[in-house]
């Protein structure tokens, strides 16, 4: 199972869409610095995340979320549920 995911910054207004196998390794990686587009803006956390079953499916979710229509419809979901 992969997982496509959203992480907040905390600190900044900052947002960063990646694809893990497991997201809770990835996101302590991203926390300890070890990530450089993101060391920047720590602390970050999980405010959405979706499954695939296969790799290429969750490559393919994350990279339409980082296009401009993937993008707003991102913001729309999480403003309506409140997390952004």
């Amino acid at each position: 199972m992969y997982t496509v995911y959203v992480l907040k910054s905390d600190i900044k207004n900052f947002h960063y869409i990646g694809h893990s196998k497991d997201v809770a390794i990835r996101l302590k990686a991203h926390n300890a610095g070890k990530v450089r587009s993101t060391k920047a803006y720590r602390p970050l956390v999980v405010i959405y995340t979706e499954s695939y079953s296969t790799k290429s499916a969750a490559a393919r979710r994350e990279y339409f979320l980082k296009t401009a229509p993937g993008n707003i419809w991102l913001r729309n979901k999480l403003q309506t549920a409140g997390v952004w």
